[in-house]
């Protein structure tokens, strides 16, 4: 597991993925209106441990939006990983009700109007989804289902 310069690199993965860090002060750049969820999973106790992890490894969220729905909202720019013909892949782990949520706008893009559009790769978003789970429990320890505790 190697943080470097806010990013996370990794060798061992099925996937050549690489997730760089946006800090608070970068988040809006990297905002797309096209993130939508990817998994979620309805543990407490998940949500506090995840939280703990991130704020250890990377400090403040790149959201900052306290509140009782949302307290933390982790943005990566996926590296390394083919979302053509979109030109950039956001990841987000954050909380919402409880509940640990994984984001992300693979598969879809903003068309000329800025409206979020599936793309080829819509019906492969389970398979991205498979492999930012398993890229955030080899490289930062983070896990999304209690089964794989």
């Amino acid at each position: 597991m190697g943080f470097v310069d806010g990013s996370v690199d990794s060798h061992d993965t099925q996937t050549a993925m690489r997730l760089e860090f946006v800090p608070v002060e970068e988040f809006y750049f990297a905002l797309t209106l096209a993130v939508k969820t990817l998994d979620e999973t309805l543990d407490s106790e998940l949500v506090e441990k995840a939280r703990s992890h991130l704020q250890e490894k990377l400090g403040q969220p790149s959201t900052v939006a306290p509140g009782k729905q949302n307290t933390f909202n982790y943005v990566f720019k996926v590296q390394d990983y083919d979302n053509s013909p979109a030109p950039q892949l956001i990841l987000s782990v954050s909380d919402w009700q409880d509940k640990l949520r994984l984001s992300s706008d693979y598969g879809w893009m903003l068309d000329q109007e800025r409206k979020p559009k599936r793309t080829d790769r819509f019906d492969q978003r389970d398979a991205f989804a498979r492999a930012a789970r398993s890229y955030l429990k080899e490289q930062m320890g983070l896990v999304f289902n209690r089964d794989e505790i």
